[in-house]
């Protein structure tokens, strides 16, 4: 029997009274606990959490002056199946609260990106430079708050960013984009070396920064779902399922169970596509172009099989609230099943190259190594934890359907380097074969969709979804006439871009590339 009250037992054992327990009627049950604490407890709270070895998964804000109040400042902490979400209040005119750096490393970017977007104070946090939004801006520009008009063109300031600085007799300095040689997105890489050896690394993000956040408020629910679709281009089912999960908590809409399975269909085609190009392009980063060419034929091929079934090469648009827009036939069934059949044989091929190419392995182990302790207390999640042998996979804590039905089996490897990562991803595309032929098998029949409404005013939602990077965090919250109020987005790559800053310590400059491939973050999905 699943265990979901420790963090909560831990925190009303802490607080008593003081931690008021937040229900949201005429929702679904939600899959976090709520509770409010007063917001000089805040840092205490997550103290709490941090003895019972809960990870921060995401923080962040809310302006809720359309309710009267002012700001809400919120924490989601999550240990095994369990996810207790903490709450405070700061007033309008003094958005101030207490840091949780001192307990969670993750906090660090959280929180500068907060006080950038949102305006609010996080007190005693180390770090007071901006976060996706850049130096020259306006610096009380606060493009998350209600009263900024998207609209505005803003006038560009004098800033500058000061970047952390290593010095000392033989070490220089290497700075690598923010426009880079690849056809990738933009961001800026400073190393300080000695010799080849790199002693620090620190990044620099915000390039793509979009408004995405500001912009759902301003659409349907309806229509925000291919916004959301589009956040992380190369994740756009798990994205739109992630939002999609979120507004049916907070509207009470429950999915139609064939829904949920083809849901979950594409998901797990979008696992392997992703996967089985990155094993790929970080054999090539380690001059091994063979398998990137082989991959990317067997990765064109799913992907014109997509094209072929559903209408689209990535599976963009088919999810949708409530349920989905395509479903698949006997016939299709059965060209995926066969597809399976002669993909496995052909990565299974390049599995053995990958494996019986020591001048690659040289390359891949021992390299961009990210230390089972470390990862823990970064709160990496994803491909990433689990190369660490962090027990993190949304499939398997979370079991939305149909993973309660199927049962993932949760992949881990030890090492913590470039291999490793290798490894979780060549045994996740073999357990997406797996799940995809389960799927195929135990499909129900039944409706696609069913008309999702509006939430009521004020209620919320929250979802948790396993993308293939990882761990996808989503919360709605409607405003007072039951349109979108708030939409917040945690990407994977918002806490594991951070651990490449430590992961690649100790490494040599050339091996940079194949590190940052190996963890493949993005920068859409990062710079929101």
């Amino acid at each position: 029997m699943k265990d979901q009250s420790i963090l909560k037992d831990a925190l009303v054992a802490a607080f008593g009274d003081a931690a008021a327990s937040v229900r949201v009627e005429g929702a679904r049950p939600s899959i976090a606990a709520m509770f409010c604490v007063p917001v000089a407890r805040f840092a205490e709270a997550g103290k709490v959490m941090k003895a019972c070895d809960a990870r921060l998964a995401a923080e962040w804000a809310v302006d809720e002056t359309v309710f009267g109040g002012g700001f809400g400042i919120m924490a989601l902490y999550g240990k095994g199946v369990e996810l207790l979400l903490i709450e405070c209040a700061v007033p309008h005119e003094a958005p101030v609260f207490p840091s949780l750096t001192g307990n969670y490393l993750a906090a660090w970017r959280f929180e500068r990106q907060m006080r950038s977007l949102m305006g609010v104070e996080s007190a005693g946090h180390p770090d007071a430079r901006p976060w996706i939004k850049h130096e020259d801006w306006p610096p009380e520009a606060y493009p998350l708050r209600k009263a900024f008009d998207a609209k505005t063109r803003l006038a560009r300031v004098q800033g500058e960013y000061k970047w952390v600085r290593a010095e000392g007799e033989g070490v220089y300095e290497i700075a690598v984009g923010p426009v880079h040689a690849g056809i990738i997105e933009p961001g800026h890489f400073r190393f300080q070396a000695v010799g080849e050896d790199i002693i620090n690394l620190e990044e620099r993000l915000g390039y793509v920064h979009k408004g995405i956040e500001k912009r759902f408020e301003s659409m349907t629910w309806a229509a925000a779902s291919r916004l959301a679709g589009r956040v992380s281009g190369d994740t756009t089912v798990a994205h739109a399922t992630g939002y999609c999960t979120a507004l049916e908590a907070a509207a009470g809409c429950e999915v139609p169970a064939r829904a949920a399975w083809l849901r979950a269909l594409l998901l797990e085609r979008e696992r392997i596509a992703n996967h089985v190009g990155d094993i790929g392009a970080i054999s090539n980063d380690a001059a091994f172009t063979f398998l990137l060419y082989q991959t990317a034929i067997l990765r064109e091929r799913l992907l014109r099989t997509n094209q072929a079934i559903f209408g689209h090469r990535l599976t963009m648009d088919i999810v949708m609230p409530g349920g989905v827009n395509a479903d698949i036939t006997l016939e299709a069934a059965r060209v995926i099943s066969g597809e399976l059949t002669e993909f496995s044989a052909e990565f299974e091929r390049l599995v053995a190259i990958y494996e019986e190419t020591p001048s690659l392995e040289d390359r891949t182990c021992n390299a961009g190594v990210l230390a089972p302790p470390l990862a823990k207390e970064m709160g990496v999640v994803g491909i990433v934890a689990r190369a660490s042998n962090q027990p993190l996979d949304a499939r398997v804590q979370q079991a939305y359907p149909p993973y309660d039905v199927i049962a993932p089996k949760l992949i881990r490897c030890g090492d913590g380097d470039v291999n490793a990562r290798i490894q979780v991803r060549i045994d996740e595309v073999r357990e997406s074969i797996r799940l995809i032929r389960a799927i195929i098998d135990g499909m129900p029949e039944g409706p696609l969709a069913v008309d999702c409404p509006a939430p009521r005013p004020g209620a919320t939602g929250i979802s948790v979804v396993e993308g293939w990077r990882g761990e996808i965090v989503w919360w709605v919250q409607a405003g007072p006439g039951s349109e979108i109020n708030r939409v917040m987005v945690r990407d994977p790559s918002s806490v594991n871009w951070l651990a490449l800053e430590q992961a690649i310590k100790g490494n040599i400059v050339p091996d940079f590339p194949l590190c940052n491939k190996s963890f493949n973050q993005s920068y859409s999905g990062n710079d929101l």
